[in-house]
């Protein structure tokens, strides 16, 4: 019975092709507090919770090509307090009814800022209540705001476990999942400090230069790049633009000319016998990516992504499109989205935009991404060999650094491949937000291999992170739910900075004496 539980907690959903499914993970919080469930703590230690080991590679890709989906039962007790016309009018209906993008605070209107203590006081009843309001929408200066879902359904959380994120989380405002990202640290202020002013002096002085000194831009942009300079800076840290000035508007014109030349040359292919099963998977990949942040269920965005990962995917051929690679555009596309909109980017209307600058989005990011997987492209080759390699690497330092951890995972049987799979294929980017996502990739532009090697030493930090959690499991299945489901919804960039500095710690100590963490 305990072998036929554990098959059933990896069982693949069998769903309609493309329909919009709950997702677990940092950037889509669970709709409903049943799904945590409790499990005995009293588990005989007799009885066998090892699920059964894959015999091959293949076989366990197969069993886990989902495993942020839930079964069957999880969905009934999700969406059953669910009725489609309580949602909000931005899943039913991009077209019908445009969201409102949410209204930010002029300086001029700005409320003065408080002391420290009033900033760390706990909520009041009061404004736990105002709190619960404002998740379902409200005024400002006379006009209607209407919340995103992913905002309000956070809000709602909030007020309902007060007394526990007291006791669990620092006291903090809600941060919503993409709107004003790098303006937000993890106490939600986006105010601009003296430090921050300073900041975006050197790189803009750096950027004005007639050829920009690289090195000290990575050097500069390790600690997180400031908001109104990081579209320029990521296309030239990743190689899309060259260092001088002088060849930037040539280059970023045949380079997007090129793009659009593949799209004329190559998109009409898709409904071809050799390519329909790609696009296929692609079209059912694409509703599911951040499927609660309503900027990615908009008919425009979602073509965007076709195409950019259509492309890619018939000028790869070695690999070819494989299921995560849709999540590694949405960063690139925020941000590059982001140089043209001053307001609420998660609920901002991209078709409203003029078309040269749409396009002019689109194959930046192409771009950008295509850099990106060019150093990663062994991740999604034929049987993946970059992401067994890095999960077995991962493997023998959090057995060094952490023996603990290393020995309770051997105790529960717990595979590293299990969890950790999903943090080398999709980068981290589902068991964090996606603010959080951007602010990582800072530091990964920064490094000279941060998406190849650095994001090793990353992972062994995120996990040892959660260790005082991963201890108190008791059981299997209850540390696969841990994993899989790690409590990061109010990470923001103090956050994101404490894991980075751990891991270059660890990257320091180990990376140039691999034959350290290897018993």
């Amino acid at each position: 019975m305990a072998t036929d539980n554990i098959i059933n907690f990896w069982r693949k959903n069998a769903k309609v092709p493309g329909s919009i499914q709950p997702v677990y993970g940092a950037q889509h919080p669970p709709l409903d507090p049943r799904i945590h469930r409790t499990f005995p703590k009293d588990t005989p230690k007799g009885n066998n919770l090892k699920s059964k080991k894959a015999s091959s590679f293949h076989e366990f890709a197969r069993s886990t090509n989902d495993a942020w989906d839930i079964d069957d039962e999880d969905d009934e007790d999700l969406l059953a307090p669910i009725h489609p016309s309580s949602l909000p009018s931005a899943l039913h209906s991009v077209h019908q009814v445009p969201p409102l993008p949410l209204q930010q605070p002029s300086d001029t209107t700005r409320e003065p800022d408080t002391g420290p203590a009033d900033r760390l006081a706990p909520p009041t009843a009061e404004s736990c209540l105002q709190q619960e309001e404002d998740a379902d929408g409200g005024q400002v200066n006379g006009r209607v705001v209407v919340k995103s879902s992913s905002e309000a359904l956070l809000n709602t959380n909030t007020v309902r476990s007060t007394l526990q994120k007291q006791q669990s989380l620092p006291v903090r405002p809600i941060i919503p999942l993409v709107a004003r990202i790098s303006d937000q640290n993890s106490s939600g202020a986006p105010i601009m400090t003296v430090r921050d002013k300073s900041r975006l002096d050197k790189f803009k002085y750096l950027l004005s230069c007639p050829n920009t000194d690289l090195e000290e831009l990575r050097k500069h942009s390790w600690s997180g790049i400031p908001r109104e300079v990081r579209p320029i800076t990521w296309r030239l840290l990743s190689g899309y633009l060259p260092a001088n000035m002088e060849r930037r508007d040539l280059v970023l014109k045949r380079k997007r000319d090129e793009y659009f030349g593949f799209i004329e040359q190559y998109y009409h292919s898709r409904t071809d016998e050799t390519y329909k099963d790609t696009y296929r998977q692609i079209h059912i990949d694409i509703p599911r990516t951040n499927p609660l942040i309503p900027l990615f269920q908009q008919p425009t965005v979602q073509e965007v992504f076709e195409r950019i990962l259509f492309i890619w995917a018939i000028r790869h051929p070695a690999s070819g499109y494989v299921q995560g690679i849709n999540d590694l555009v949405t960063p690139f596309f925020v941000v590059f989205l982001s140089e043209f909109v001053e307001e609420d980017v998660e609920n901002f209307d991209v078709a409203s935009l003029p078309l040269n600058t749409q396009r002019n989005i689109e194959a930046d990011s192409f771009w950008c991404m295509t850099k990106l997987l060019d150093g990663i492209q062994d991740n999604y080759t034929f049987a993946q060999p970059g992401i067994q390699n890095n999960v077995k690497a991962l493997e023998e330092l959090v057995s060094r650094i952490d023996e603990d951890i290393h020995n309770y995972f051997k105790r529960y049987e717990v595979e590293y491949l299990q969890f950790a799979f999903r943090w080398m294929n999709n980068l981290l980017m589902r068991e964090l937000p996606l603010r959080c996502t951007i602010r990582l990739w800072d530091t990964y532009q920064a490094e000279q291999e941060g998406f190849s090697h650095f994001h090793l030493y990353v992972c062994a930090a995120f996990l040892i992170e959660w260790r005082k959690e991963i201890l108190s499991m008791v059981d299997f299945q209850g540390l696969l739910m841990l994993l899989q489901n790690l409590p990061t919804i109010h990470w923001g960039n103090e956050e994101v900075g404490l894991l980075l500095a751990e891991a270059y710690r660890l990257k320091y100590m180990f990376a140039d004496a691999p034959n350290h963490y290897r018993r």
